[in-house]
């Protein structure tokens, strides 16, 4: 996996899983990842070494993919959103037959049936 795309998908895992981690791990990566700083300046705005910044990053991926692996709530939005995109369409193009079918499949799933 590419940088960008690895970036990319922690980003989308610190929304659905970063108050999980702890304030200074929710710190560092936003410094990191959405304010675009490097590790020096994370470290020197922190009063630490650039090893322990990077050092705690790595636990935070590995905490935020640890809680996807387990609890697997992106991948069922993803789902989800598939699912709704998929009807929206039918709709657009007057299938409401398809639709109401792939809502209801989706309402089935959600519900455990």
């Amino acid at each position: 996996m590419d940088e960008l795309t690895k970036n990319e998908q922690l980003g989308d895992l610190y929304a659905y899983y970063g108050a999980l981690l702890t304030k200074g791990q929710q710190s560092y990566f936003e410094d990191y990842y959405y304010n675009d700083l490097s590790l020096g300046e994370i470290a020197a705005n922190n009063h630490v070494s650039r090893q322990a910044i990077y050092d705690n990053l790595r636990r935070s991926s590995k905490s935020l993919l640890n809680y996807e692996q387990k609890l697997h709530m992106k991948e069922e939005f993803d789902q989800i959103e598939d699912v709704i995109a998929d009807a929206v369409l039918a709709i657009d193009n007057q299938d409401q037959e398809t639709a109401k079918k792939e809502l209801a499949e989706l309402l089935k799933k959600m519900r455990g049936e």
